[in-house]
């Protein structure tokens, strides 16, 4: 689903956007409602919704499904400079959840062919919500989410073409036992509520 977003682009820059588990929804310009269930491949026996929010240039993931509820937010947040994590790992509400975020630097030429890639993809797939600002194409913010065996996961783009900077981030929440989380934390002995740096350009 792509939308024109009905507001001005404003010169906000990558540099500050946050990440932030839990709070409430903010108000949105647009706004979709996923239903989880065996036809999406949705975890086992899980019933509820997945809804995507932009929030102009930023966005919100609300999951209200399985073991408990789950509200992530990138965004311009009042009162909030700290950089975008490179990687989180946290256990919410009966999920293990990882956030992982990169930022692409790009020339004006390239910046462009990635942005109507990108906007191309969200376009046609079927569990996606994208938003362009008026004036610019690149200008654009993006959400795909994804369900699978035990796991629910979505990227994210947040496009700065003033910048060339492309935000990426990518998320999931796993049933406890067998995602990204205990995966990890065997893999480097990170544990849950770990937090690594700040994001950076590259992955």
């Amino acid at each position: 689903m792509l939308t024109t977003l009905q507001t001005s682009y404003t010169d906000t820059r990558a540099g500050d956007l946050a990440w932030q588990l839990g709070g409430e929804p903010l108000p949105a310009l647009a706004v979709r409602d996923l239903r989880l269930d065996s036809a999406c491949g949705a975890p086992g026996g899980l019933r509820g919704t997945l809804q995507l929010r932009l929030l102009g240039a930023s966005h919100q993931v609300v999951l209200a499904a399985g073991p408990g509820d789950c509200l992530e937010t990138v965004a311009c947040l009042p009162g909030r400079r700290t950089p975008l994590p490179a990687r989180v790992a946290e256990q919410v509400a009966g999920w293990e959840y990882e956030f992982a975020a990169r930022i692409e630097e790009l020339p004006p030429y390239v910046f462009e062919a990635r942005a109507q890639e990108l906007l191309a993809l969200v376009e046609g797939h079927p569990r996606a919500l994208a938003g362009v600002f008026p004036g610019d194409p690149s200008a654009f913010t993006a959400l795909v989410a994804h369900c699978e065996d035990r796991r629910v996961h979505w990227r994210t783009w947040h496009a700065y073409p003033q910048e060339g900077r492309l935000v990426c981030t990518r998320s999931s929440l796993s049933l406890p036992g067998d995602g990204p989380l205990a995966a990890a934390g065997a893999a480097t002995g990170t544990t849950a509520g770990a937090r690594v740096g700040a994001a950076q350009v590259g992955w």
